[in-house]
């Protein structure tokens, strides 16, 4: 089965690209074969090397918390630094910063069953970032968050993308949440996955989730919405 066909596209160095498409439009199989996950069968994907060879590539943030369950907070935070050979105390000192930045410091010693689902992917982002990767690559990253805790968790990325300009590739299934949060908004088509259009989002930065009451967003996610909805009936037509 082909996921994704005639598939072109460049990405930026510090840009933040949302990916939006009908279920099963091969959104995240895109995002594994960037991450090395799923073999490409035809055609080339790269990333840049940055200056710092020892920097990794990229690192993967997906829906379900990918944490271990028998380390604490700060050691889940630390845990990629650890197998890039750093030293407990230097390792500790850059996971302390990452968790003071989003305000979870004081459960630095807590472990996952003492932290609600919100403050768990926020753990699973920051041990992404720490590592400094090239690219951020996320996969739903909030789909399984409850409304409220989705729209805080959406600041709190809108704020470390403006602190840390890092490239990032973002999958998911809400419409408000890619015009809100992208510089562009990739539009796949239904299986196999195509690249229908590629609309440029200029509502400025930084933004805020007060950027969803503006019309220009409004109009965004209604042109994007005109062409996804046809695709996503597409998509339900082709499973019946």
């Amino acid at each position: 089965m082909t996921a994704v066909k005639d598939f072109t596209l460049d990405i930026a160095d510090g840009e933040f690209l949302a990916i939006v498409g009908p279920s099963g439009c091969g959104k995240s199989t895109f995002l594994r074969m960037l991450a090395g996950l799923e073999d490409v069968s035809s055609g080339q994907l790269s990333i840049r090397p940055g200056s710092d060879p020892k920097k990794p590539l990229n690192s993967v943030v997906f829906q379900e918390y990918a944490i271990f369950p028998w380390k604490t907070v700060i050691q889940n935070v630390a845990f990629g630094l650890q197998m890039r050979g750093i030293s407990e105390p230097e390792r500790l000192e850059v996971a302390r910063g990452w968790l003071d930045r989003v305000g979870l410091t004081k459960f630095a010693h807590h472990y996952p069953h003492q932290i609600s689902g919100g403050m768990k992917q926020r753990v699973s982002i920051l041990r992404a970032l720490v590592n400094d990767p090239e690219v951020l690559l996320m996969d739903e990253p909030l789909g399984a968050l409850d409304a409220q805790t989705r729209v805080v968790l959406q600041e709190e990325l809108l704020r470390i993308w403006e602190q840390t300009r890092k490239t990032v590739v973002y999958i998911t299934h809400s419409l408000d949440e890619a015009v809100l949060l992208g510089d562009r908004v990739v539009l796949m088509s239904a299986q196999p996955g195509q690249i229908l259009d590629i609309y440029q989002i200029d509502l400025g930065r930084p933004r805020s989730i007060d950027t969803m009451n503006l019309p220009a967003f409004s109009e965004y996610r209604a042109a994007i919405w005109e062409r996804l909805s046809a695709e996503v009936t597409r998509a339900m037509e082709m499973q019946n």
